[in-house]
């Protein structure tokens, strides 16, 4: 009688905090890394970009993942053109090196821009826009001077006076590969947004999109171990299941405590679930919270989830043993070079060893955000009453 064949042996199962771990060392906050070894470019096409709904979450976030950052460096990157801010990942800004910048937003298009311009299609608003013509016209202003939103609105009003103004300069950031000119983004500047073509403003051909499959090992590589619909929820695309099929005799495969199938690079750190996990201040919308459909390796307690926002904005955040402990704040006041207070507030109370760490690293963080600012000082505030 023929032998019964085997039963395939079942997929590894990793936990929230294996996962947590994992994830962490990807995102270079287990260990920050030092200047040598990373650089602030680096960090930005490692992590596949940076959340930069707001000016400062860029180099928050860079504060917390390099030894030994200084703003000055991103900052200069983006004067020099290396890096720039633009709508890719789920229709949202980011901050991304030059080459993502590029490549990134063709293939991302369906996942974020072509949506949010049927939405406005759909609301009657481009009744009678020839949208092919309308892309022609928004390059040729923006790329003759970068423009305000307002003034691209104003400038298209006057081809298509019947139209939406709204509805036109959106679809125009959703046509065009748009990016912020400076002196927007710089650190310690201001500056209205302007945008002009990504191609225009870093000098390079727009060249072909990046490769689905290559993308999805660079998210492997930054966010993993990830489901399928991980990955989407972080790229917004949908239908990528055939990509990781592609992938999959390249692949690790685990199974969460909860049955979904993940996949990973089978060479990336997967540090043991008691890894040491340092606290660390990050920004409002970072990547870490934002990149997989399930959050529980970051997010610990469901209650914690509701707490990060404010209206429709999110507050910056800070982690302790590795999962969302708390919120943060800056308090620069007015004058220039006067002192800066960072207050953090715990969700809960914090044994007397963690809430020390915390201070230290809010410290630390406070050194390099607001360096030679006399008479600066963490504060930590009690927990909410329950």
């Amino acid at each position: 009688m023929p032998a019964t064949p085997s039963a395939p042996p079942k997929p590894p199962v990793l936990g929230d905090r294996a996962l947590n771990r994992a994830t962490l060392a990807r995102q270079l906050l287990l260990r920050r890394a030092p200047r040598a070894e990373v650089s602030a470019e680096n960090a930005v096409s490692r992590l596949v970009g940076l959340q930069a709904q707001n000016v400062k979450p860029p180099y928050h976030a860079l504060a917390a993942r390099l030894d030994g950052f200084d703003p000055a460096e991103l900052s200069g990157l983006m004067a020099d053109r290396r890096v720039a801010r633009m709508v890719t990942m789920r229709s949202t800004l980011h901050t991304h090196t030059a080459a993502d910048c590029l490549a990134l937003r063709p293939l991302l298009q369906s996942g974020g821009p072509d949506r949010e311009l049927r939405a406005f299609r759909n609301r009657g608003g481009l009744d009678g826009v020839d949208l092919d013509r309308l892309a022609a016209t928004a390059r040729e202003l923006v790329e003759t001077e970068p423009r305000t939103m307002a003034e691209l609105r104003t400038a298209l009003l006057a081809e298509w006076p019947a139209a939406d103004p709204a509805s036109l300069a959106v679809a125009a950031r959703c046509l065009l590969p748009l990016v912020q000119v400076t002196p927007r983004g710089l650190w310690g500047r201001s500056g209205q947004v302007r945008l002009t073509t990504a191609d225009h403003w870093l000098g390079r051909p727009p060249g072909p999109p990046a490769d689905l499959d290559d993308v999805v090992r660079r998210y492997l590589a930054a966010f993993g171990p990830a489901s399928v619909k991980d990955f989407q929820t972080w790229s917004g695309l949908t239908r990528t299941r055939d990509a990781f099929e592609r992938l999959r005799p390249g692949l690790a495969v685990f199974r969460s405590a909860y049955g979904v199938e993940l996949f990973d690079l089978p060479d990336a750190p997967r540090p043991g679930e008691d890894t040491p996990a340092p606290p660390r201040f990050l920004p409002e919308f970072d990547n870490l919270l934002l990149s997989h459909a399930d959050r529980r390796r970051v997010v610990g307690d469901a209650r914690h989830a509701g707490l990060v926002w404010q209206g429709n904005q999110s507050l910056p955040v800070f982690l302790v043993d590795g999962f969302l402990a708390g919120v943060w704040r800056l308090d620069e006041g007015t004058e220039p070079d006067g002192p800066v207070t960072l207050t953090a507030r715990p969700f809960t109370e914090l044994p007397p060893k963690r809430a020390k760490a915390l201070t230290e690293e809010a410290e630390r963080t406070l050194a390099v955000l607001a360096p030679r600012r006399s008479g600066s000082r963490v504060a930590i505030e009690p927990p909410p009453a329950a």
